[in-house]
């Protein structure tokens, strides 16, 4: 059992819908330009509720929190932080997220009156993505403000067959320096001799040729 001092910040501890909606909200600010929101808090037990209620009221410190029935504790709610060049909870930032927030249908606590809690997003438990919204690709959700959020989208096939062509500079110095650069690897036993015949044969890919470029580069500088 975790401590009540302790902050949750997995997402996984999230139920299914609110996780969904957390990582969608991510990649639509990573698509706006906003890469450097983090997540602060997602799952929190009634003892950690009733301990940040307690604050500022019978614990010192400031208020954190206005209620004891959170939608943490329901698994549905998470809280984000801004992370630099801008201050923790830089208004202008976490006003751009929630104005995203809402066109995913997901409840922002800048939203509500009279206890304004910008860092704070929600969704109901039949929360369902907006039409026109898809996870374009695995959504890196940061939980500190070390990292950045991600977006990491896997090729499809058929975009590669088109991108990954094969290497035709159309300059005849230019094939023959690259010759020159792959056959002195060769005879310095840095790469195999079947490189520069796939070279010379056309069957080298600009793709696979600029990787090449690189192992060699690497192994020279050993």
């Amino acid at each position: 059992m975790t401590s009540v001092t302790t902050t949750c910040r997995d997402l996984a501890e999230l139920l299914p819908a609110a996780q969904t909606a957390c990582r969608l909200l991510f990649q639509e600010c990573f698509k706006a330009g906003i890469k450097n929101i983090f997540i602060t808090e997602t799952y929190r037990s009634q003892e950690r509720q009733k301990y940040l209620y307690a604050q500022g009221r019978t614990r010192p410190g400031q208020i954190v929190t206005w209620t004891l029935n959170s939608n943490h504790k329901s698994r549905l709610a998470w809280d984000i932080a801004v992370g630099p060049p801008q201050s923790l909870y830089d208004v202008t930032t976490l006003n751009r997220v929630g104005a995203i927030a809402r066109k995913l249908g997901i409840t922002w606590g800048g939203d509500w009156v009279g206890s304004i809690d910008r860092p704070h997003f929600e969704v109901k438990a039949n929360w369902l993505m907006p039409k026109g919204y898809k996870l374009e690709g695995q959504v890196i959700v940061p939980s500190n403000s070390k990292y950045k959020v991600q977006l990491i989208v896997e090729d499809k096939k058929e975009e590669n067959k088109v991108t990954n062509t094969n290497w035709n500079p159309g300059s005849p110095a230019m094939k023959t320096e690259t010759e020159n650069f792959i056959a002195q690897a060769v005879k310095d036993g840095i790469i195999q001799e079947s490189h520069l015949k796939d070279l010379q044969n056309g069957a080298m890919t600009s793709d696979r040729l600029l990787g090449l470029y690189i192992t060699i580069q690497q192994r020279r500088s050993k």
